[in-house]
């Protein structure tokens, strides 16, 4: 689920900071800059592994910083697809499933992946597992908030989220329009919701062993017990053979 990324990258080291070793300095600028980022392909930041090289430090004119070429290696977070992930269930929607793993939380287990069949209780506001029962009958497994959950990595998606230009609005407001301040909030209100994930994860849990963690663990208990019952039952009839003889 964790991978070292081989990154360059030129640090730029103010001159406040030119009483440190250089190494260390860079270390710092790289954590500062990258630390629980997300780089487009490349995945969530997690901390600086080593550095592999540094360049010459040059002060470019105008600029009293020094500025270094660094090949340094990360480590991303980044697991690869099919891998079997534990989190906790962090809310429900229609959508599906949202997952977090605590450091991350960008992760959403669609309906179409759940176990089938389910059911979106708007009540209690959570999936529910219809689990069919040998006599026809269904007992319904819900998926709380805040239950542990095993799921499958299927798919990574990244998004481009680097800023492309100043919002209509603001181009509105210089030309001096008598409604720039509604235009302005209206735009406001629609980038907030077409703000993008930089990185999501999409995950299934329609596979047997898959899903929130107890209702496994109750049916190996459950499990455990009937052979326990049948291996008491069995020591009995030998007792009553011996007795017999």
């Amino acid at each position: 689920m964790f991978v070292l990324a081989e990154l360059k990258d030129t640090v730029r080291i103010a001159p406040d900071q030119f009483h440190l070793k250089l190494v260390d300095a860079v270390r710092d600028e790289i954590d500062r800059k990258l630390a629980n980022k997300v780089l487009l392909n490349v995945g969530l930041c997690i901390a600086l592994k080593d550095i592999v090289s540094l360049k010459d430090s040059v002060i470019l004119p105008g600029d009293g910083a020094s500025h270094t070429e660094v090949l340094f290696r990360y480590v991303v977070f980044r697991p690869m697809v099919g891998t079997v992930l534990t989190g906790k269930i962090r809310n429900c929607s229609r959508e599906g499933v949202h997952v977090t793993l605590g450091f991350f939380d960008d992760i959403l287990i669609p309906h179409a992946a759940l176990q089938h069949p389910s059911r979106f209780d708007e009540a209690e506001q959570a999936w529910v597992w219809e689990y069919p029962l040998e006599d026809g009958a269904k007992h319904d497994l819900f998926m709380d908030v805040g239950e542990p959950i095993k799921f499958r990595v299927s798919r990574e998606i990244f998004e481009e989220t680097s800023p492309i230009g100043p919002p209509k609005a603001e181009a509105q407001s210089q030309q001096g329009s008598s409604s720039s301040s509604a235009a302005a909030a209206a735009s406001a209100a629609a980038a907030a919701q077409e703000v993008k994930t930089p990185y999501k994860i999409i995950g299934a849990i329609n596979e047997s062993g898959l899903g929130v963690l107890s209702w496994w663990d109750q049916q190996g208990k459950e499990e455990e017990q009937d052979d326990e019952e049948d291996d008491e039952y069995d020591n009995d009839e030998d007792g009553e053979g011996a007795c017999e003889e």
